[in-house]
């Protein structure tokens, strides 16, 4: 009788113990999107305020990381049309995107305004992309051209080549995903 118990005890506990497993193994396979700020670069961006009651370029410009976009779009007399904007999501470069362009391609960028409002309108899109839309997503940006985005948990990209190092900063108008690398449209 004893054994017959215990046997039935291993027989019951083997299928709750696999179920468990497979239940575990499931949901480490599944890669859920944050719901806060994600990314390797959130901790270097020195932040000076919360942001979530800024319109975007006011936001932006709480980073010293993102100041030559700022200054770009000011230049291209953007800042005004973003900050009009509502429900947006812009993918900023940082500074170092920016040096990673050369020298001459960014000085003739900068001399011509309809390149490089065009440059910087590929950037963004009119609506606001959540992270769970950022894992196989395309986006019609304000420039007119699609934006892909591609990848899981905290690891995305923008167009295939773009890394998004520090995502879903909230403005009181728009959704920043900080990238590395300064975005061309397609011609």
């Amino acid at each position: 009788m004893r054994k017959t118990k215990a046997t039935a005890a291993v027989l019951a506990a083997v299928p709750l113990a696999l179920g468990g497993l497979a239940a575990q193994s499931h949901a480490q396979g599944a890669s859920p999107s944050p719901s806060g700020t994600f990314g390797p670069g959130c901790a270097a961006l020195a932040q000076k305020a919360d942001t979530a009651r800024d319109k975007v370029m006011e936001a932006a410009a709480a980073y010293p990381q993102l100041s030559q976009l700022v200054s770009a779009a000011v230049r291209a007399r953007l800042n005004s049309d973003l900050d009009g904007k509502s429900d947006i999501t812009v993918f900023v470069p940082n500074n170092q995107a920016f040096k990673s362009v050369t020298t001459s391609q960014l000085s003739s960028l900068l001399q011509n305004q309809g390149q490089l409002k065009k440059v910087l309108s590929y950037h963004v899109v009119d609506k606001r992309i959540t992270p769970d839309e950022l894992s196989n997503g395309s986006f019609t940006t304000v420039e007119g051209s699609k934006l892909t985005t591609s990848g899981s948990g905290t690891d995305f990209k923008v167009d295939g080549k773009a890394n998004i190092v520090c995502g879903n900063i909230k403005a009181a108008n728009a959704t920043i995903y900080v990238i590395d690398t300064v975005l061309q449209p397609p011609s």
